[in-house]
């Protein structure tokens, strides 16, 4: 199916991958099913650990051959206090296949002296601390892919920075710690149904990093469409997979609501000449 320039691709990522064509991606983005029994609409998230390993270098496997010599696979995945060591088995056995470029960490909620910030899905007992990080591996073919840093930067504390090493804007290196939360939600209809969406920041700050100007984005576990409205917001073309059909259909909505939001923005702006008007194109935001 598509929309506008986007498509979206109803069945099993690795039967659907398997027909697209080779080196098309600049950018992967995906969070795939973590083996944690989430309660999946048409995926059965509990097979054997090696059962789910095994999989996953197959999924990885297609991802390597649809993405572009310069491009990034950005793998979002976390493990829990019952499974710790699965993403650090994972990524171990995604060696012979890519180079681990980055190893950024999603902090969804953080504490600074006295204060917390953020949301986390609170444990019970007295063993663990609570989850409050997810992995984002940056994996890329030979590790030498050029990144647009200052695309996701932040402002220097110290100003005087700024001229004293050389810069040109009034921004430094974010790093690989993201502090990205989600927002405040009552229900699980107010996150579209789906047992581990990521809020859309992640995936533009990862589009964004990457740094090429319309760039094609793949997602193969699409699940409610965040990446493919990622991409909509960050003037990019986004190609989305997944295999449960309310997920498709609620991410049909979202990806069509994203570009209408485009569609309004790119409108908002006018240009008067004397006797001329034009319109400029923008690219819609969200609050970063």
């Amino acid at each position: 199916m598509r929309i506008g320039a986007h498509r979206i691709l109803h069945g099993d990522c690795l039967q659907v991958m398997h027909g697209l064509a080779a080196a098309s991606f600049d950018v992967v983005v995906t969070s795939p099913p973590y083996n944690l029994d989430l309660a999946y609409n048409a995926y059965q998230d509990s097979r054997t650990e090696a059962e789910y390993l095994g999989w996953m270098v197959r999924v990885c496997t297609e991802v390597k051959r649809v993405l572009a010599a310069d491009g990034s696979f950005f793998l979002n995945i976390s493990g829990s206090n019952s499974r710790p060591w699965l993403p650090f088995e994972l990524i171990v056995l995604l060696r012979p296949l890519f180079v681990l470029q980055n190893h950024i960490t999603w902090i969804k909620s953080i504490a600074t002296g006295r204060e917390s910030v953020g949301h986390y899905k609170p444990l019970a007992g007295m063993r663990f601390l609570n989850h409050n990080h997810e992995h984002v591996f940056h994996l890329t073919h030979r590790g030498d892919v050029k990144l647009d840093r200052l695309s996701v930067g932040v402002p220097f504390k110290d100003k005087s920075n700024i001229a004293r090493r050389g810069h040109t804007r009034d921004l430094r290196c974010r790093g690989n710690t993201w502090f990205i939360p989600y927002r405040t939600v009552q229900a699980r209809s107010e996150k579209f149904n789906h047992p581990g969406t990521f809020p859309v920041d992640l995936p533009r700050w990862c589009i964004r990093l990457h740094g090429r100007a319309g760039a094609s984005v793949l997602d193969p576990f699409m699940g409610t469409g965040t990446t493919l409205v990622a991409a909509a917001l960050e003037g990019a073309t986004g190609c989305g997979i997944d295999l449960d059909p309310a997920y498709v259909a609620t991410a049909t909505e979202r990806l069509a609501a994203a570009l209408d939001q485009t569609a309004s923005a790119n409108s908002q702006i006018t240009v008067t000449k004397p006797t001329i008007q034009t319109r400029e194109r923008k690219v819609a935001t969200l609050a970063r």
